[in-house]
C-alpha cells in the first residue's frame, strides 16, 4: 500500500482510494494518472493499495475471486481496513472517502461500492466492470467481452443479494474507452445500468458531447441530483484519459494513462468537490508553459455537488473542451 499525505492538508480533509490495473503497481498508476499530483494541489490523502504476486501473479485486484469480493473478507477488507486506518490516522472527513480504479482496479472499486456502500460518497470506475459479474477466471474474461450484458435488474441483484444495505447508494462516474478491446465499453454501459437500478435514477438521461470527441450521460435522482455519469471516451482503447498540461491538467502520459486532452481524474475529483477548476496560483514558478500548477500548490476544495449539479457536469465538460472559461 502507498498512502501519500500532502505537505498541508485541508480542513475537513478528504480521502481518494487509488487502484492500479494489472501488471502495475501503485506507483505505476497513482503518479501517472493525476491522483498524487491532484492531492498535493488540494490538500487531501490518497491511499493505493498495491496487489502481490503471492496473491496474483499477474498483479491483479481479485475482484472476480468469492473469497475477495465479499464484506468482511479477502481484499475487500484489506481495503477497508486500510481506509479505516487512514481516517484516524490523519483525522480525515468520513464523509468524504472516496475510490477509483482502472481496469482490475475498477473492477474492484465495483467490489468496494458493492459491499462497502456506507463507507464511499462516490466512486469512479475506470475501464472496469460492475459487481458480482463473474465468480471465477473464465467467468471474468467473458465478462470482459461483454457479449451478452445482463439487464439492469439482474446486476442490480448482484448487489442486493450481498448486502442487506438499501440506500443511500454511493454517486457512480464511470469512465471508458469506446475502443477498448480488452474490456469491451458494454462493460462501461452495464455499471451504469447496475448503479442507475440501485439509486432509481430517472430515464432518459441528459447528454452532451463535447467537439473532442467525447460524449456523457448523466442519470438523475428523483430529486434531481446527479448520481451516475458514464463517460464515453471516443478513440481511447484500455487506459484512464489524461491531459498533462494545463490548469486542468495533471498526471503524464503512460501506457496506461494515454494522453487524449481531456484528464478523468481532474473531472472525476472536481464531480466529487475535491478541486476548484477555478483554482490559480500566484507564483509563476509553479506553472508549467502550457498554464498547468505544480504539485505544491495548495487551495482549498469546493462544496460536494448540488441539487442542480447536471448544469456542474455539462460546465466542466465545456470548459474541457474549451468552449467556457
Amino acid at each position: 500500500m502507498k498512502i501519500h499525505v500532502p505537505a498541508k492538508l485541508t480542513p475537513e480533509a478528504g480521502l481518494v482510494v487509488v487502484m492500479h490495473g494489472c501488471t502495475q503497481t501503485s506507483e505505476d498508476f497513482a503518479g501517472p494518472v493525476g491522483w498524487i499530483e491532484l492531492a498535493d494541489r488540494f490538500g487531501f490523502v490518497v491511499v493505493a493499495p498495491e496487489q502481490s504476486r503471492a496473491n496474483n501473479s499477474n498483479l491483479c485486484f481479485n475482484w472476480y475471486g468469492p473469497g475477495d469480493i465479499r464484506r468482511g473478507a479477502g481484499e475487500a477488507e484489506s481495503i477497508a481496513q486500510m481506509v479505516r486506518c487512514a481516517l484516524d490516522l490523519h483525522d480525515l472527513d468520513p464523509s468524504r472517502v472516496f475510490v477509483t480504479g482502472l481496469s482490475a482496479g475498477g473492477a474492484m472499486t465495483s467490489v468496494m461500492l458493492a459491499t462497502y456502500p456506507e463507507m464511499f460518497a462516490g466512486g469512479a470506475i475506470v475501464a472496469g466492470l460492475p459487481y458480482g459479474v463473474a465468480n471465477n477466471l473464465g467467468e471474468a474474461l467473458a465478462a470482459m467481452a461483454m457479449t451478452a450484458p445482463p439487464t439492469s435488474a439482474v446486476l442490480a441483484d448482484h448487489v442486493l443479494s450481498n448486502t442487506n444495505h438499501r440506500g443511500p447508494w454511493p454517486k457512480v462516474s464511470v469512465w471508458h474507452g469506446q475502443s477498448d478491446s480488452l474490456v469491451r465499453p458494454a462493460a462501461g454501459e452495464a455499471v451504469a445500468d447496475q448503479w442507475r437500478q440501485l439509486h432509481g435514477a430517472q430515464s432518459p438521461p441528459r447528454k452532451a458531447r463535447t467537439p473532442g470527441g467525447r460524449d456523457f450521460a448523466v442519470w438523475m435522482s428523483a430529486d434531481g441530483d446527479p448520481v451516475v455519469e458514464l463517460h464515453r471516451i471516443h478513440g481511447l482503447g484500455h487506459g484512464a484519459a489524461v491531459k498533462a498540461k494545463g490548469s486542468d491538467g495533471c498526471g503524464a502520459a503512460s501506457s496506461y494513462t494515454p494522453e487524449v486532452g481531456v484528464s478523468s481524474s481532474f473531472e472525476i475529483a472536481l464531480g466529487w468537490g475535491l478541486a476548484d477548476a477555478l483554482a490559480t496560483t500566484s507564483d509563476p514558478a509553479s506553472r508549467d508553459g502550457a498554464g498547468g500548477r505544480g504539485p505544491g500548490h495548495i487551495v482549498p476544495p469546493t462544496p460536494a455537488v448540488s441539487a442542480n449539479g447536471i448544469e456542474d457536469v455539462i460546465n466542466r465538460a465545456l470548459r474541457s473542451a474549451g468552449l467556457l472559461k
